[in-house]
């Protein structure tokens, strides 16, 4: 499997808008990680960008993920790309 890392942009307002799809965002990162395909995830601590790792069969599987995840479709995540990483230690 290869790994990838995606860095995304938040909306202006997450705390606010982010609220009612928290929970259905949590959980399908859970199953993700259950699954092995999300390796972490996780804001910066000004909360103006996001940070994940996966691991999956194609860049594709992962823009389905993030794309699928509530967070998107609502617009509390606005923008993202996602390169291919090579772990090096």
């Amino acid at each position: 499997m290869t790994k990838f890392v995606a860095w995304g942009r938040y909306c202006e307002d997450v705390l606010e808008r982010r609220v009612p799809h928290r929970q259905a965002h949590l959980d399908g990162l859970a199953a993700q990680k259950a699954q092995g395909v999300l390796l972490t995830i996780g804001p910066t601590k000004d909360l103006r960008y996001f940070f994940a790792l996966y691991e999956a069969d194609s860049e594709e599987t992962v823009r389905r993920l993030i794309e699928s995840d509530p967070y998107w479709q609502h617009q509390v995540w606005t923008e993202y790309t996602i390169h291919e990483w090579i772990q090096a230690l």
